[in-house]
């Protein structure tokens, strides 16, 4: 399928997208919050993190090679949030606006047409799904799903417990068919089986696991 995503101006840190005339596209990939501070050496490391960054790339050049759009979300913390432990919440500073620690891991390879999306301004809210991301212009993922009539989405990234979890739940009750890149997760697991627990209500919920060997398969 060919399909002409979008024209670009350059605008800084990205481009900025002007949609034009689409076809409907139905799958989107979204790799969420593929950051250095949740891998190798980051705040808040999770353990194999960096490990799936290169099956990351693979799925990221499938869907560029059928044209079909690609989301990354990434933690967006101001300095003081409820989010942080030294300010009421649970976890260690992590992924500040503007930081290394917030900046996509080095060896994450993606196009110029991927949507970037960020999360967790609110110093009030945790955030954690991706469906509470905008894009520089201010507009929802959900939104942006919906101009592009996507019907099935594909999730990856970190964690598994957290982030990916809750924009699978959400993904499912906005009625969309969710598919999890099960080789292409990983977890914080503040409690050994986290993810596993997550992992299972997801599909318990209507999400599909799925892989890299039998993609579209």
């Amino acid at each position: 399928m060919t399909c002409n995503l979008s024209v670009y101006k350059s605008i800084g840190e990205r481009e900025d997208i002007i949609y034009i005339g689409l076809s409907k596209l139905k799958k989107a990939l979204l790799v969420v919050d593929a950051q250095n501070d949740f891998c190798l050496g980051g705040t808040l490391g999770i353990h194999g993190g960096h490990e799936i960054i290169p099956i990351l790339n693979e799925y990221i050049k499938f869907f560029e090679k059928e044209n079909l759009p690609i989301f990354l979300t990434r933690d967006w913390h101001p300095k003081v949030t409820k989010h942080f432990k030294q300010f009421g919440g649970v976890w260690p500073e992590h992924c500040v606006e503007g930081s290394p620690g917030a900046q996509f891991h080095p060896d994450l390879k993606f196009p110029k047409t991927t949507f970037v999306m960020s999360k967790g301004m609110d110093p009030e809210k945790d955030s954690y799904s991706a469906f509470h991301a905008i894009d520089l212009s201010g507009m929802t993922l959900a939104n942006i799903l919906k101009f592009f009539g996507v019907t099935e989405i594909y999730i990856s990234g970190l964690a598994t417990d957290y982030c990916v979890k809750y924009s699978a739940l959400d993904a499912l009750k906005d009625g969309l068919k969710v598919f999890i890149l099960a080789d292409a997760i990983a977890g914080v697991n503040l409690q050994p089986e986290d993810s596993s627990v997550a992992l299972e209500e997801m599909v318990s919920r209507g999400a599909k696991k799925q892989y890299l060997k039998n993609l579209f398969g």
